[in-house]
C-alpha cells in the first residue's frame, strides 16, 4: 500500500516558520507530481501548493504565495513545505498528496493522500 506521511506541524506564533515534510513509500517517487492542501476548522479543503516531479515548483495558491516554498528531495522520497511569516488564518490541517500524472490545484486529481498534520498559528 502507498503512503505518504506528514510531520513537522505544531504550535508557532504569527510570524513564525514550520517546515513540513511528506515522506513517501512503496511508490515511485520521482513518477509522482506532488501536492500541499489544508483544511481550516469550518472550511473545506484548499490547494496550496504544488511542484512537478522533477522539482519545480508549479503552483502556490494566492494566499500563500511569497510565504510557502514548496521543494522535494527525490533521493530521499520526500516532499517539503516551507511556511514563512505564518498567520493566524494559516492555521489547518495540512496533507500531501500524490499524483501519477501533472501537477494539479485539484485535489480529485491525487491518486494518494497523507494523514495530515496540525499546524496551528497563535496570534
Amino acid at each position: 500500500q502507498v503512503q505518504l506521511v506528514e510531520s513537522g506541524g505544531g504550535l508557532v506564533q504569527a510570524g513564525g516558520s514550520l517546515r513540513l515534510s511528506c515522506s513517501a513509500s512503496r511508490l515511485t517517487f520521482s513518477q509522482y507530481a506532488m501536492g500541499w492542501f489544508r483544511q481550516a476548522p469550518g472550511k473545506e479543503r484548499e490547494f496550496v501548493a504544488d511542484i512537478t516531479r522533477s522539482g519545480l515548483p508549479a503552483n502556490y495558491a494566492d494566499s500563500v504565495k511569497g510565504r510557502f516554498t514548496i521543494s522535494r528531495d527525490n533521493a530521499k522520497n520526500t516532499v517539503y513545505l516551507q511556511m514563512n511569516s505564518l498567520k493566524p488564518e494559516d492555521t489547518a490541517v495540512y496533507f500531501c498528496a500524490a499524483n501519477r500524472h501533472i501537477p494539479s490545484r485539484i485535489e480529485s486529481a491525487y491518486d494518494y493522500w497523507g494523514q495530515g498534520t496540525q499546524v496551528t498559528v497563535s496570534s
